[in-house]
């Protein structure tokens, strides 16, 4: 299941844990204005007694992000020194302002490099597509690409830097590129011996935890940049906590600092925070859309299309080769949660990366009706089954291992196991990584309802 190493980490961190006597889902608030900023001490697994934490924000106050936070009371961080910032469009306060523009104007800053990781500075490219190298139009300062040959920052980007900062908005999703643009971005500056702060922003998702855990032999069966380091499919925390769970478990050896989100609890979706929707990438244009990549986003790497290049991409599953309404009455049958499935035919088009640009997909359509209930990557999993039931020739799963996050789960799909069967050994590896992650996570979950069952598989 889990690496053999990782199975020890997560052993002796257990057992560290119980002997500590610190509870599995120990509570951290979030900051709030004139406590001090929250500072990770170099290498350090979590708070110890001593340390300074950030008292509750009231109810009533408003979410702030990172940015905000480090602007009010934490430009010590900064002042003085020579700032690099991997950023993109996400990265605004609660208004709308620009952390771009923000700093690069600031008497106490000295904005001297940006650095742009998937879809550019301003999120206007499509996946996939690498981006170049040049200046800023809006500031002139050089931006240095960490997606295409290049992804990690190089000795030469980081001359003259004398602390790195990052601030851009993820999705939850270990696909998503963002946070692996962080690590590895920490990995380069651990080198050269430059502090990173993260400037943290809330998970859009909440911090629950789905899916596949990642085993570390299968970051490099995919690019490191959709999984560098193991978590699980829907891995529930911010960047700021992921960051700290890297440092930590990994034993990176940055000096990192994270500046948290202000007022943000766990058990939020970002529609309750207040806070500005930007679309991160282009094709995730709306929180369901964010939440739905979790489990889909693993589909693409098959024969199948998710709706890319339709007006709702990842609300869809089909392709030129499915019988959509045996596909319907397959998937119906399981009773999923959160969720309803309508018949649809759908036609990719437009620029950018699809599957199957031009041709007609015929498949299901998918409407979330609970979105705390509705288990994306389940429900993923089991057009997964299906459909490789259906059409096993024409669906392909060749490049799903690192999605998957193991050899096991391929191999138990193609051998047509149930997929509440697959999911619940799933829930197994979860269960053990979220003791590990416990001692990482900033942001309290106010709401500790249990997750619904699964469905039985009577009458299948």
């Amino acid at each position: 299941m889990l690496s053999v190493l990782y199975r020890a980490r997560i052993a002796a961190t257990a057992a560290a844990l119980l002997l500590a006597g610190i509870p599995a889902a120990r509570r951290i608030a979030p900051g709030t204005a004139g406590s001090p900023p929250l500072v990770l001490r170099p290498g350090s697994a979590a708070f110890v007694p001593g340390d300074t934490l950030p008292s509750a924000a009231p109810v009533h106050e408003r979410v702030l992000p990172g940015l905000e936070v480090l602007l009010r009371d934490s430009l010590h961080l900064l002042r003085g020194r020579r700032v690099g910032l991997i950023t993109n469009q996400t990265a605004v306060t609660a208004d709308g302002r620009s952390g771009v523009d923000l700093l690069y104007g600031h008497p106490d800053v000295q904005l001297v490099a940006l650095f742009a990781g998937e879809h550019g500075i301003r999120g206007t490219v499509d996946g996939g597509e690498p981006i170049g190298t040049g200046r800023d139009p809006r500031t002139g300062l050089p931006v240095y690409s960490l997606y295409g040959r290049t992804q990690k920052p190089t000795p030469a980007m980081l001359a003259g830097i004398d602390v790195l900062l990052f601030d851009m908005q993820d999705i939850g999703a270990r696909p998503y590129t963002y946070v692996w643009t962080m690590t590895m971005a920490m990995e380069a500056a651990a080198a050269q011996h430059i502090p990173f702060v993260v400037l943290d922003r809330p998970n859009p998702v909440t911090s629950a935890v789905e899916g596949p855990l990642m085993q570390w032999e299968m970051r490099t069966r995919g690019p490191l940049i959709t999984g560098a380091y193991p978590v699980p499919l829907r891995h529930g925390m911010t960047p700021g906590e992921l960051a700290r769970y890297v440092n930590g478990e990994f034993h990176l050896g940055v000096d990192l600092r994270v500046v948290p989100v202000q007022g943000w609890t766990g058990d939020e979706w970002f529609d309750e925070t207040g806070l500005p929707w930007i679309n991160p990438s282009p094709n995730i244009r709306s929180l369901t859309a964010a939440l739905s990549f979790s489990g889909l986003v693993m589909l693409e790497t098959a024969n199948l299309s998710i709706g890319r290049g339709t007006a709702d991409p990842f609300s869809y599953v089909g392709a030129p080769y499915v019988d959509g309404a045996e596909l319907l009455r397959r998937v119906q049958a399981y009773d999923l949660p959160g969720v309803r499935f309508e018949r649809a035919d759908f036609t990719p088009r437009g620029a950018g990366w699809m599957q199957f640009p031009g041709r007609e997909c015929h498949g299901v359509r998918l409407r979330v009706t609970d979105r705390d209930a509705y288990r994306p990557v389940l429900t993923a999993l089991v057009f997964l089954s299906e459909i490789r039931k259906m059409n096993p020739e024409q669906l392909g799963m060749g490049r799903m291992l690192q999605m998957l996050g193991s050899e096991w789960a391929p191999a138990a799909v193609r051998a047509g196991e149930d997929p509440r069967d697959i999911f619940r050994r799933w829930e197994v590896e979860d269960v053990a990584w979220k003791r590990v992650r416990a001692k990482y996570m900033l942001y309290p979950r106010e709401d500790v309802a249990p997750a619904p069952a699964l469905p039985s598989a009577a009458g299948r």
